[in-house]
């Protein structure tokens, strides 16, 4: 009995391995007839993107059934309409890339390996362990093995969501701080902040932005009535805030509907060149720094009108006359501006921004814009008498504003992955 007890525990053995090898051996031959499509949007040039680039290399190598799909669409009219078609088809933005699609779950942006990378790894588990529709195929005109049907996991993970270990990475790699109301901020992109003031600053000192407003206060400091003054003047300078922001927005909104067209870039990029080659002609000609898009003439008819508005009997027309009279005037005086509105705007479309934040530092540039009108006004006003800014300083902003246009403006023809924030 004794010698019997061997030669059983050996046949179980045998039985146990036949029967989970085979099981093995079938689990194995089913994940083979898995496969996970990668779609990969984007631009050259694009630092985001090229940091996403060899972590899909590394996937591809890890999950023998994982095929990218590489789609640059900066420079290909076929692989941008593509783009565009798949947005449609997933009911997203496709406004920036990188845009990276795994069955229907999408991701935009990409910020390391630890977090953007990690949520993509998690979407391509899913699709090979679950069956995914590839909505991306039929557009793309590419052949997808059919997969036999499995119950959906209800758990699967979707776009834009990480764990709290990847957000405890995040927090870690990419130095993520919370802020009442603002909510997460990266500390690592406060080069945009500095710039949008910079830029903004530079574009406040220009003295087209000012003669109106000086003209209106000599007028209101006249007036007897020093709340219809303090009315007249903030309604003013807040037409002019709203006409900028106005602009703006529908600028960016342009931009972000047709910023992948390349040309588009390279047309702002010549404007940002002759917009700092005219400041720096500005800065070496005009010594008196005086605005000469507005001649005397026409400066003599605003005037006239201005002086006849403030002066109205009725309350409700003097103010609306004003607010007509500063959109109409800052519409043109944004000539004058030599096309900072016009850049900064370019700059935001390629970053990588919420929407939210687009709207948010577009605020920030006509706030910081308006900071030196703020100042005159405010001055004349407690003190009733007139306060200037100092033409010193408007000419210093003709050199640092030319320098820095020309240099935005060579950035964005040959290196437009160096203007991209978030």
């Amino acid at each position: 009995m004794a010698k019997k007890i061997p030669l059983l525990l050996l046949g179980i053995t045998v039985v146990f391995s036949f029967f989970f090898g085979s099981v093995f051996k079938t689990e194995k031959v089913f994940a083979s007839e898995k496969e996970a499509n990668i779609y990969f949007f984007w631009g050259e040039g694009c630092p985001h993107c090229a940091k996403e680039k060899p972590f899909l290399e590394k996937l591809e190598q890890k999950y023998p059934e994982v095929k990218v799909h590489n789609f640059e669409v900066w420079y290909s009219a076929k692989n941008r309409d593509l783009l565009i078609d798949a947005g449609k088809k997933l009911g997203a933005d496709v406004s920036g890339v990188p845009f990276t699609v795994i069955g229907n779950k999408y991701i935009v942006g990409y910020y390391n390996d630890a977090t953007t990378g990690q949520e993509i790894e998690n979407a391509v588990k899913y699709c090979l362990k679950n069956e995914c529709a590839d909505l991306i195929a039929p557009i793309a005109g590419i052949q997808v093995r059919e997969q036999s049907k499995q119950p959906q996991n209800k758990e699967a993970p979707e776009s834009g969501q990480n764990n709290q270990e990847q957000a405890e990475d995040k927090n870690k790699t990419e130095k993520i701080i919370n802020v009442p109301f603002l909510g997460e901020i990266n500390t690592m992109n406060f080069s945009l902040p500095v710039l949008t003031i910079v830029l903004g600053g530079l574009d406040g000192f220009n003295p087209c932005a000012m003669w109106t407003l000086l003209f209106l206060i000599s007028l209101l400091l006249g007036m007897k009535d020093r709340k219809r003054m303090w009315i007249l003047g903030s309604a003013f300078l807040v037409a002019s805030a709203a006409v900028y922001f106005l602009f703006m927005a529908a600028w960016l909104n342009l931009l972000l509907f047709i910023g992948f067209i390349v040309w588009i870039r390279v047309i702002i990029g010549l404007l940002a060149l002759g917009g700092g080659v005219y400041n720096l002609k500005e800065y070496f000609v005009n010594k008196e720094a005086g605005c000469k898009v507005t001649g005397e003439e026409k400066r003599q008819k605003v005037f006239k009108k201005l002086k006849a508005t403030t002066q109205k009997r009725q309350f409700w027309l003097a103010l609306g006359g004003v607010i007509i009279l500063a959109a109409a005037v800052n519409l043109v005086e944004l000539i004058c501006s030599a096309g900072f509105p016009v850049v900064f705007t370019q700059i935001l479309a390629l970053s990588n921004l919420a929407k939210w934040q687009y709207y948010f530092y577009m605020l920030l540039y006509i706030f910081v814009f308006m900071l030196d009108d703020l100042f005159v006004f405010f001055a004349a006003m407690i003190t009733l008498r007139m306060t200037g800014v100092s033409t010193k300083y408007t000419r210093f902003s003709y050199l640092i504003g030319g320098i820095l246009m020309v240099i935005i403006g060579i950035l964005l023809i040959f290196k437009p992955g160096w203007l991209m924030f978030g």
